[in-house]
């Protein structure tokens, strides 16, 4: 039995022929900004998606149905995307599931990347095996969803899990969402490196300047034991637990995963946030959590939402 995988980012679009058991047997990315967004995403995945079938000699009548992970608010009812954070233009209202169903008369469902990338982890990657995850990913911004009881929370519409945008200071720095203090402009690749800038004058080092920070080049610098720097990314971990702490002591989870590029990073990162978090939380909240590292990297999405498909099939078979 497959299924097409499709994960649909600000940038490209990727497709799989996903197994019921999770392996990807072949996979294809095509760009979705080409010409700035003035080709709306949506048309975009249409005609790619069938470029991708021809091109691997797969019908749609071989396949049981369409999973799709989706950036932006995705009211996973209807399928559609009701909100958009960012500058993509001609994508929100976008009828993915109705389009998608029409074109291929199979059954759609459709999910936001953070959740699907929650389920990939649960389904094959490091949070296996466990019923209550919370599931982070740490880049230009925070992102992630909420797994209770083996089940994807998804609120009333598909809306939850929009973990960047829990406030962690009512007074902070205003967010493009309205809010204040927003998880993300702490806790993200982002925010490190904001706070990294703001240090850089007093670093007798001539070696960069404020363009050259990223998160490669900011890790570098710790392990080469620049001082200023450790402790500029001590002061961001704390962020980042500051916000877990409060998950924690909401959903009581028995695992988090970590996902984003300084995931990679184990002794610098992941291990630092295990203990603050374990020093941080009531002792009945960490008798069995563990804290790791997403393991699935760009495949996330593309499995999870296979994954999503496949229990809401269970579900009305």
């Amino acid at each position: 039995m497959r299924y097409l995988g499709i994960d649909i980012g600000g940038t490209a679009v990727k497709y799989g022929i996903v197994t019921e058991q999770g392996e990807i047997l072949s996979t294809a990315e095509y760009s979705v900004n080409y010409d700035q967004y003035e080709t709306p995403i949506l048309d975009t995945v249409l005609k790619t998606s069938q470029e991708f079938l021809d091109s691997i000699g797969v019908e749609a009548v071989e396949l049981k149905g369409i999973g799709v992970s989706a950036t932006g608010q995705i009211d996973s009812i209807l399928g559609i995307v009701d909100g958009v954070g960012n500058s993509i233009k001609n994508w929100k209202g976008a009828k993915i599931k109705e389009e998608l169903s029409k074109q291929y008369h199979l059954p759609v469902e459709v999910v936001n990347d953070g959740n699907c990338a929650a389920l990939g982890e649960k389904w094959l990657g490091n949070a296996r095996g466990h019923k209550n995850v919370i599931a982070i990913t740490i880049g230009t911004g925070v992102g992630g969803g909420i797994i209770v009881n083996d089940q994807i929370l998804l609120g009333n519409q598909g809306f939850a899990g929009e973990i960047g945008h829990f406030s962690i200071d009512y007074k902070g720095v205003n967010c493009a969402c309205g809010n204040r203090g927003c998880y993300e402009r702490y806790a993200s690749t982002t925010a490190l490196i904001n706070m990294v800038k703001e240090v850089l004058p007093l670093i007798n080092d001539s070696e960069f300047t404020k363009e050259d920070i990223n998160g490669k080049l900011i890790f570098d610098l710790c392990k080469r034991g620049e001082p200023r720097i450790l402790k500029v990314l001590d002061e961001w971990i704390e962020y980042v637990v500051d916000g877990l702490v409060s998950l924690v002591h909401i959903f009581n989870p028995d695992c988090i995963v970590i996902g984003g590029g300084v995931s990679v990073q184990q002794e610098l990162f992941i291990d630092k946030v295990r203990s603050k978090l374990s020093n941080r939380v009531m002792s009945n909240f960490k008798k069995s959590l563990i804290v790791e590292r997403a393991a699935l990297g760009n495949q996330a999405g593309l499995v999870g939402a296979i994954y999503y498909f496949i229990q809401q099939n269970e579900k009305d078979s």
